[in-house]
């Protein structure tokens, strides 16, 4: 149990990792634009890339985890 979470653990770092510098690179000019001019409109942007790799992270973390423990469930 403790190695599944572990594992877990170092895919979930490097998906957040790659995800911190998809955003900077590709979204990094516009959000800083966003945030120099409308900054409400900002933090509504960042809320919902908060909450976005929440959800979509959580669900590809969870379907390498299936796919590496071959479909069974802990």
């Amino acid at each position: 149990m403790l190695r599944a979470f572990a594992v877990e653990i170092v895919i979930y770092a490097a998906l957040v990792t790659a995800y911190f510098f998809a955003v900077l690179h590709f979204l990094g000019g516009w959000l800083v634009q966003l945030e120099t001019r409308h900054i409400r409109v900002y933090a509504a942007v960042a809320l919902l890339l908060i909450i976005g790799q929440a959800v979509a992270l959580e669900a590809v973390t969870t379907g390498l985890l299936r796919l590496l423990r071959g479909g069974r469930s802990e």
